[in-house]
């Protein structure tokens, strides 16, 4: 079991903190809003019954799980035995820095500092910190209780066992880490969000499809699959001889849409994705694993059927 110190306990404070709690780990939440712990804990209370009749509360009672918050009004109270620090203050750079200096000063030295900001660069507002070695950025995809991927961002001089006891301590906490090399401006998620949100504007901006016409393109086409595989995966997957033959087949049609198509698919890079996917998927087993695409798409489609009927549509 770890403490974790949850700085900031709104909209994404209140979610992490289920996240670390259902994990096992003791959770302290501080607020500069006095009132904001005592309404996180409202949210979560009125949220277990549905947590837990999904089995999503690790196994723990309710009420057992509950017993594993406290509040703290002092902040260097709150940071004083934490093991993990999560930062989840309003996404402005002059506060992240004020934050991030009494979050360095008070944290014990061996606690990891990460914010979950969704688009300031780690460097940005601990550069000057004497512990900026254990500062990073861990970016959840809202809420983090029920979607498990979160970026970990490093600032230049973020330790490599900084990352990696990040990385760990997430995965100890059911999550599954989107490690990055360096930073980046939009991080990954963002950035892939923002290209398919900047095609999906030109699309109805231009007259070729409706609204509606979008979102089921994605709903009812791309995001079937991508809900339990990424887009390497997928495209390995459709084509027989797997991601280079798909790539032989199809680069030209992509690149043709895209007149300022910015990578060439063609390049070295295919031979580093390849070489990934083949370590993952030898190219024998192709069409085994074309097979469980389809078996999970079936169970996929009978899940969203049982709760249409359940939930409503």
């Amino acid at each position: 079991m770890a403490n974790v110190a949850i700085i900031g306990s709104g909209f994404i404070g209140r979610a992490w903190s289920i996240t670390f709690a259902r994990a096992g780990h003791a959770v302290t939440l501080w607020d500069e809003d006095r009132s904001a712990p005592a309404k996180a804990l409202d949210f979560i209370a009125a949220a277990m019954p549905d947590l837990a009749a999904n089995d999503l509360i690790g196994g723990a009672a309710p009420d057992a799980l509950m017993r594993r918050f406290r509040v703290e009004e002092n902040l260097a109270s709150a940071l004083g035995d934490a093991d993990h620090v999560q930062e989840n203050t309003p996404e402005r750079l002059d506060v992240k820095k004020a934050v991030f200096k009494e979050l360095d000063r008070h944290a014990p030295a061996n606690a990891v500092i990460a914010s979950s900001s969704s688009s300031i660069l780690p460097s940005r507002f601990t550069e000057q910190l004497p512990g900026r070695h254990r500062c990073l950025v861990i970016h959840p995809i809202n809420p983090p209780y029920l979607v498990p991927a979160a970026e970990v961002v490093p600032a230049p001089w973020t330790s490599q066992e900084t990352v990696d006891k990040a990385s760990a301590f997430l995965i100890a906490a059911g999550q599954a880490p989107i490690v990055m090399n360096r930073e980046l401006d939009g991080f990954i998620m963002n950035r892939m969000q923002g290209a398919l949100l900047d095609e999906a504007f030109r699309l109805v901006a231009d007259g070729y499809a409706t609204v509606d016409d979008i979102d089921i393109g994605i709903r009812e086409g791309l995001a079937l699959r991508w809900s339990f595989m990424g887009p390497f995966e997928t495209i390995d997957l459709n084509a027989p001889g797997g991601v280079r033959d798909y790539v032989e087949r199809y680069h030209g049609i992509y690149k043709a849409m895209h007149a300022q198509h910015r990578t060439d698919w063609t390049g070295p890079v295919l031979d580093e994705i390849e070489r990934t996917r083949r370590a993952k998927l030898p190219a024998e087993r192709l069409g085994e694993r074309q097979m469980w695409r389809d078996r999970r798409l079936m169970a996929l489609a009978a899940h969203k059927r049982r709760a249409g009927d359940d939930i409503g549509k």
